[in-house]
């Protein structure tokens, strides 16, 4: 099991302003750190901060989206699904130069939009193809990927565990898995537990997010963190545990994750208390 701390709570590009970030991480005991690859325009970028994670001593997830219409996984239109190849290409490419071991997050549509109906067997069937397409691409790069089923509020396409476990048979890659995110798991499952078993069971599992119920310090809401890392650790789960949580700090992000007031008093505590928690369940269960 790894520990991981996502860099959205801080930016959605990371630059040499956020190295004390890195080392303040690394030094509570974090395993590795989860980063952005929005701007997949200068694969150079991430080479570089690769050195710098080296230097650190920090291993490294990376996530990414669709960031508009035009490069749409779902969209009607065949040439905004190859520009969702095309860009998620890119991202591979960054992704590799980062060395990350994953590539995670929604990458089937665009973040908050929505056709106001429940997704079609044409969505799906066009999220299938385009995933088809980059999952070698990954594999070749030595990048697991996991795809990240969101509450109903932010995506239509994939809200369950039952629903991510379909399309990960339906893309047919032994490469390409599903995130488990607590957050969106306890707005979504009647029983969020026992999805993840299902889940789980069904091969399906290749990375988790620890993110409260309210996205805020994890361990002081009500989200079933504590069950999920002991059932975890019970089924056998040797992969990453990143934590997720988000501020005010990325203004689009947080207009897109609805986040209008402050959960925590302060990142330290959402990083040094989330480490903590989750170090003592598991070593407990």
């Amino acid at each position: 099991m790894k520990i991981g701390f996502n860099l959205l709570l801080w930016t959605g590009h990371v630059t040499e302003t956020h190295v004390p970030i890195l080392r303040a991480l690394k030094a509570t005991g974090y395993d590795g750190v989860e980063i952005p690859v929005f701007d997949a325009s200068d694969s150079a970028h991430y080479r570089w901060l690769a050195g710098v994670l080296d230097d650190i001593g920090l291993q490294r997830t990376a996530v990414a989206i669709l960031p508009d219409e035009e490069h749409n996984a779902i969209s009607p239109d065949a040439a905004h699904r190859k520009g969702a190849v095309e860009h998620l290409k890119r991202v591979i490419e960054c992704s590799q130069n980062l060395g990350a071991q994953s590539l995670v997050g929604p990458y089937y549509q665009v973040l908050g939009q929505f056709t106001g109906e429940p997704p079609t067997d044409t969505e799906r069937a066009h999220a299938s193809e385009v995933h088809r397409e980059i999952a070698p691409l990954a594999k070749a790069a030595n990048i697991v990927c996991a795809l990240e089923p969101l509450n109903r509020f932010e995506a239509h396409l994939l809200n369950t565990c039952e629903q991510g476990a379909a399309h990960v048979k339906s893309v047919g890659d032994p490469n390409f898995g599903i995130l488990y995110d607590t957050f969106h798991a306890n707005i979504e499952e009647k029983d969020p537990i026992a999805a993840l078993k299902t889940l789980y069971a069904a091969g399906a599992v290749t990375h988790v997010h620890i993110s409260e119920n309210d996205r805020g310090t994890p361990g002081r809401g009500h989200a079933k963190i504590r069950e999920t890392l002991i059932t975890l650790k019970a089924l056998g789960y040797d992969g990453w545990l990143t934590i997720e949580a988000f501020g005010r700090a990325v203004p689009e992000l947080a207009a897109a994750t609805r986040v209008w007031r402050d959960f925590f008093p302060n990142p330290e505590e959402v990083y040094t208390e989330g480490f903590k928690l989750i170090q003592d369940t598991w070593r407990a269960a």
